[in-house]
């Protein structure tokens, strides 16, 4: 196994680990209704996501799969709809009340999807070379911004 894929499989349970700790320590869910919606939105760009990309996107490392490039639904602005989402979850959380180690917990699962989503983007360059030129217009984690 290629250091790229052992990495990639490093970032996703860095996440998974912090993602953990907050449920554990009751600390993923908002209580506030803005951030509760920001979550339910969250939740609905997983779903929109998940169903445009279909069920090749489970996999352990963060390598490519069969079928192509997929640009549609939120892959038309976001290249990274699925992390975006967890992303934006966790944070909601975090906003309505924070504290030191949730904040630093919410720190992590960003850390390790960031690190998964850099190496994807390195596999994706690597078999379709019109990846770059779709990463100049969709956004890695807020469309028409970053």
């Amino acid at each position: 196994m290629k250091l790229k894929n052992i990495l990639s499989i490093v970032g996703f349970a860095v996440a998974v680990f912090g993602l953990v700790w907050l449920i554990m320590i009751r600390h993923l869910f908002a209580s506030h209704p803005v951030l509760i919606g920001v979550q339910v939105a969250a939740v609905v760009l997983m779903l929109w996501a998940r169903k445009t990309f279909g069920l090749r996107s489970f996999h352990a490392s963060a390598s490519t799969s069969e079928g192509g490039l997929v640009t549609t639904g939120p892959y038309r602005y976001w290249r990274h709809p699925i992390y975006a989402s967890i992303i934006y979850f966790v944070w909601a959380g975090q906003v309505d009340a924070p504290a030191a180690l949730p904040i630093a917990l919410a720190a992590v699962v960003t850390l390790g999807l960031v690190t998964r989503m850099l190496l994807e983007e390195r596999f994706l360059r690597e078999a379709y070379p019109e990846y770059v030129e779709y990463a100049r217009r969709a956004k890695r984690l807020i469309p028409f911004v970053v």
